[in-house]
């Protein structure tokens, strides 16, 4: 399995100090994962998107059509956990990555 691995900005590793989180996408999304890789380095280099579900913590699922766009973060067992819709790609990966670093951790 292919594995989309970032490398975290030196100018940006300082904004988000939590532990390493891996979010596996969701095979029904939408969204373009290079868009989202593309945004993750830029706000939140501590978090890699993986095609790996073992090992991920989250799986991320995400919708977009005409600058509509819907995110939504699900733990282990399959429980909705957090939900954000925005007009921008970059502030859809924005709310999921402040929620993450601010949430209590519950794997997925």
């Amino acid at each position: 399995m292919l594995s989309l691995l970032l490398s975290a900005a030196p100018w940006a590793s300082a904004q988000y100090t939590g532990k390493p989180l891996k979010l596996v996408l969701d095979r029904r999304s939408t969204v373009d994962p290079v868009g989202i890789v593309k945004n993750l380095v830029q706000k939140c280099p501590n978090v890699t998107l993986t095609t790996n579900a073992r090992e991920s913590d989250y799986m991320l699922a995400a919708w977009g059509w005409s600058g509509n766009y819907r995110f939504m973060v699900i733990a282990k067992g399959g429980d909705t956990i957090f939900a954000t819709q925005t007009s921008f790609l970059s502030n859809a990966v924005k709310d999921v990555c402040k929620f993450l670093n601010t949430h209590t951790q519950q794997p997925y």
